[in-house]
């Protein structure tokens, strides 16, 4: 089988593609500095003589011969990525250089995760992949936003300068099993307050909306898209169109975990997105992919795992890498 380079491997989402590709029978080498990803992500497959682990930072140059390459090497929430705006940059920009770099060394397939956040708060809804989007280039965001859209300036420069086969996925928000509890996304958010019995923060009147895609499916959709045909090259959405508004979202956990917790709202972020929601037309025709896991069933398999984590740092403190 192929091998295959993931980079943020031992963060959330990366961590369910390698055991994915592993699955499959792939020699899997996964990268990570372990800033936001963490060991114990990836500690189940440390084991198999097919994982490879690489404690790497993509600002720097990595020479591995694969055959191909997923780049998904970033701080995906707005508390990890705002720490530091200039290296959350240099993460997108100075990464995706070196991912491409060394797909046009080693001549392979490299795939980009980048973000329904190019999008921006969006003017027109839901969002295709001609939408060109709403981006203030200053706001708090922008470190993240504007690295996602200028990494995709680079593979699509890199593709008509060198002939590189790249893809690209715009992923809409995700989530399911090995969130990190403390990335202030809103469902980890929601799920950590509800078994906690804290108050529910609910910022603005909640009546802004997301479209939440769930792990496994997201994964598939990757996967899908980095073994589609050549001249597929993206943008494609990979999310799930069924909306949402965050008070609803509030409430549903609220039902699914028992909690008395409260809802509070507070002030809104200035640039915090009103709505959400891809259109997959691309991805279902192209990919033959759709979402396929319920709204309530992903809640329910995330709240088990929280549970689980929270039991865990309670009796041994912070789980470290």
């Amino acid at each position: 089988m192929s091998r295959i380079l993931v980079a943020g491997g031992a963060g959330f989402l990366g961590a369910h593609l390698c055991e994915k590709l592993l699955g499959e029978g792939h020699d899997v080498y996964c990268a990570d500095n372990l800033h936001t990803g963490v060991k114990h992500n990836i500690k189940h497959l440390l084991s198999n003589s097919c994982f490879n682990f690489i404690q790497h930072d993509v600002t720097n140059a990595l020479y591995v011969d694969v055959d191909e390459i997923y780049n998904l090497a970033c701080p995906a929430s707005p508390i990890h990525y705002q720490v530091d705006p200039v290296q959350t940059l240099k993460i997108n920009i100075n990464g995706a250089i070196n991912m491409l770099d060394l797909s046009k060394r080693v001549n392979a397939k490299i795939l980009q995760a980048s973000s329904s956040e190019v999008y921006g708060d969006p003017e027109v809804h839901p969002q295709s992949e001609q939408y060109w989007g709403k981006v203030d280039p200053v706001c708090m965001r922008s470190c993240y936003i504007e690295g996602k859209r200028c990494v995709e300036t680079l593979f699509f420069s890199y593709f008509r300068q060198y002939g590189l086969q790249i893809k690209v996925g715009r992923i809409f928000n995700t989530y399911g099993p090995r969130m990190h509890p403390n990335d202030g996304r809103v469902i980890s958010n929601f799920i950590v307050q509800a078994l906690k019995g804290d108050d529910i923060t609910i910022y603005g009147t909640g009546q802004q909306t997301r479209s939440f895609c769930y792990v496994d499916d997201l994964v598939e959709g990757l996967i899908r898209l980095m073994g589609a045909p050549a001249n597929i090259t993206g943008p494609i959405n990979l999310g799930n169109p069924s909306e949402i508004t965050i008070s609803q979202l509030a409430q549903r956990i609220l039902s699914l975990t028992g909690s008395s917790s409260k809802l509070i709202y507070l002030p809104l972020p200035r640039d915090d997105p009103r709505q959400r929601k891809p259109v997959i037309d691309q991805a279902k025709s192209l990919l033959n992919w759709e979402p396929r896991v319920k709204l309530n069933d992903g809640l329910k398999q995330t709240i088990i795992y929280f549970e689980k984590l929270l039991c865990i740092r309670g009796s041994s403190g912070l789980l470290k890498n």
